[in-house]
């Protein structure tokens, strides 16, 4: 079966059914990218999910007048249908952009779906919220590190260049802040470099942008990092953050964070106008890379990304099913290593809900300071009171971090660049 997974898939680039190698040449679209519409107007109007005798179906199909299927909603994963008993419907509603569902199952809880797909459960929501937050933050260095490494190479730089400045170093693991601003102003004097190294040291704490996440379960799994004090997100639908923060409290929660400030927009165009350098790290909780969402895992959205972010910073993007797209996935590593000049790695997490019942991450920095996303430089089992901020951990640890980068033998195969050796500036995850 592993020779056969992603077998004669292609990657949607256009809405017309056809994509162009690099070559220039043309291939039509696998049916599992390109969006179905109903032939028969009057099937139009039911282009959304149902529940039928008590039973959600993603991915309904239904023949049509010619005799041939016609699938609903997103065909990301055709000849697959995964069912949820239904116990009652709570919410039923369509916004500008997409329909929203909320309904109670019998087993996983409330259900959010977004135009027929679903989103997220009560149940396995945790380990999709917790790996895309904490496998990029995880891995970049505490700011309390940091500071304390300059500090050590500010004091040298003062001792060899002959100015004598007795230290008294730390208070209970902490730099004291009145002495090392004497140590900054000191070296910014003999190297006239005042300003730039007070402003670069002003920079102790993250700043943080989430894409999407409307349902708040990113922001809530961000907000354990003490170290972190900005967090952006740009959502495009309010109807989603609303009917979280009514139906989903314990994803919703994370909305109630200070440092949270939520914008409700176009990404792309709220990308196009961060400062450069301005994010430690960006998470994109995106939905499936079909109609209007294909433009999040194009190269110009991902250069924007790269520019909003500081040397070394990182970014992690939800990456689709290893055992549904590999062409996609290989799609999206190619892109990102010809935009980001740090490391680029592929992950994988179990959430059982999702096609195939995997989800995979992309994890990405740039130009900089070294990223190991493989070994958590930054350990969540050591942040001050983070494990059981809000709510108990309760998929991540620092063991399943290092584990979600073990790639099966089928997809190395299949996706030439997770292979493929690294060279000198780009590394590749293939262990």
């Amino acid at each position: 079966m592993e020779g056969d997974a992603g077998k004669d898939l292609g990657c949607q680039k256009t809405m017309d059914g056809k994509v162009s190698n690099r070559n220039g040449s043309a291939k039509k679209i696998p049916s599992c990218c390109l969006k179905a519409k109903a032939s028969a107007p009057e099937l139009e109007a039911k282009c959304h999910s149902t529940v039928v005798s008590g039973w959600f179906t993603e991915s309904q199909s239904l023949p049509d007048k010619a005799g041939k299927k016609v699938f609903f909603n997103n065909p990301m994963w055709p000849g697959e249908a995964h069912s949820l008993e239904v116990k009652n419907i709570l919410f039923k509603g369509k916004s500008e952009y997409q329909e929203v569902l909320v309904f109670q199952s019998s087993t996983y809880g409330k259900v959010l779906v977004l135009d027929g797909i679903i989103q997220l459960t009560e149940k396995d929501e945790c380990a999709y919220q917790e790996m895309i937050a904490h496998l990029p933050l995880c891995s970049l260095p505490s700011p309390k590190t940091v500071i304390s490494k300059i500090f050590i190479n500010l004091a040298e730089a003062i001792l060899f260049g002959k100015v004598f400045v007795i230290l008294s170093t730390f208070v209970d693991g902490l730099v004291h802040w009145q002495l090392l601003n004497v140590v900054v102003a000191a070296f910014g004097y003999c190297c006239n470099t005042n300003l730039h190294v007070r402003l670069t040291l002003l920079q102790c704490k993250m700043q943080v942008l989430v894409v999407g996440g409307g349902d708040g379960g990113v922001l809530r799994e961000i907000s354990r990092h003490n170290s972190v004090e900005l967090i952006d997100i740009c959502e495009i639908d309010q109807m989603v953050i609303d009917v979280s923060k009514k139906f989903f409290p314990e994803l919703a929660v994370g909305f109630e964070d200070p440092r949270v400030q939520v914008h409700v927009g176009d990404a792309v165009e709220f990308l196009r106008n961060a400062p450069p350098g301005k994010y430690d790290a960006i998470i994109v909780d995106s939905s499936d890379p079909v109609g209007p969402a294909q433009e999040l895992v194009e190269k110009p959205f991902f250069e924007t990304i790269a520019r909003a972010l500081r040397p070394g910073g990182v970014l992690c993007n939800m990456a689709e099913s290893m055992w549904l797209h590999t062409h996609l996935i290989e799609d999206m590593i190619s892109i990102c290593r010809e935009t980001f000049k740090g490391s680029v790695h592929y992950a994988w997490a179990s959430v059982p809900t999702y096609p195939s019942g995997v989800i995979g991450f992309l994890v990405c920095s740039t130009e900089g300071p070294p990223v190991d996303f493989v070994k958590p430089i930054n350990p969540i089992e050591k942040l001050e009171g983070a494990p059981k901020h809000k709510r108990e951990l309760r998929f991540y640890n620092s063991e399943i971090h290092s584990a979600a980068f073990a790639l099966p033998s089928f997809l190395r195969r299949e996706v030439n660049l997770l292979r493929d050796p690294p060279t000198a500036t780009q590394q590749i995850c293939i262990s």
